[in-house]
């Protein structure tokens, strides 16, 4: 009806972006013992790896290293829109990694194969009640949701939080970005600092001294000598 697009050229409003507040320890812990035993598991590793939801439920026996204590991203699983599921890559080519388990990872995994064992290396790690894969729909409406609400975890809040908590620890216990990016499978490290820039250490008052000393020793350096022999 009309030989171009008006909106060709406009210039839309940037997207502020969501301030994230991690979860505390406590309210892991607690959302760990509210939901479904069979998921306990789960909440437990996303905060000790910092895997994707899908990364989690795409996990397979084959990729869980108890010896060497390790777990490797090698796929995915992703919902259709019909709430099938299917098996794909992971996200980029740099969540392609293998990720350290703490202890408490190698514990919770030890249990949840104990209560919820998978025999074969194909066989899935977390399962849904009926078998098979964990669909995400399913799983937040019967499993995540009642879990957040009973623990007091704030309406809204999804399995995405455990990968925040767990960046927020490393971040706090002085993980370079380099070393947050590798873990969970950033693109970049400008990609990790734009997401949890405010996340690292206030670093006011170091550049405060910094400049303080700089202009301490200049003037220093101006002060007129005093001949002694005068």
């Amino acid at each position: 009806m009309i030989p171009h697009n008006p909106c060709a050229e406009a210039k839309l409003p940037s997207v502020p972006r969501k301030k994230i507040v991690p979860l505390a320890v406590e309210q892991v812990r607690t959302l760990s013992e509210e939901i479904p035993a069979r998921y306990k598991g789960l909440v437990l590793l996303g905060a000790a790896t910092g895997l994707r939801p899908g990364e989690l439920f795409g996990l397979q026996l084959r990729h869980v290293d108890l010896l060497h204590a390790t777990v490797s991203v090698e796929q995915q699983i992703q919902q259709t829109a019909k709430h099938g599921v299917y098996v794909c890559p992971p996200k980029t080519a740099r969540s392609h990694r293998t990720v350290p388990l703490p202890r408490m990872a190698v514990d919770a995994m030890k249990a949840h194969l104990r209560d919820l064992p998978a025999d074969g290396p194909e066989d899935w790690i977390f399962t849904a009640p009926q078998g098979g894969p964990v669909v995400y729909t399913h799983f937040m409406d019967g499993s995540w949701r009642p879990a957040c609400a009973k623990a007091g975890i704030a309406k809204g809040t999804g399995p995405h939080a455990l990968r925040h908590y767990y960046a927020s620890l490393l971040i706090k216990h002085g993980e370079s970005v380099k070393t947050v990016s590798e873990r969970l499978g950033h693109t970049n490290a400008a990609m990790t600092l734009n997401i949890y820039t405010r996340l690292w250490p206030d670093s006011e008052e170091r550049t405060r001294a910094a400049v303080d000393k700089a202009y301490a020793d200049q003037s220093a350096d101006a002060q007129p000598q005093v001949d002694e022999a005068a």
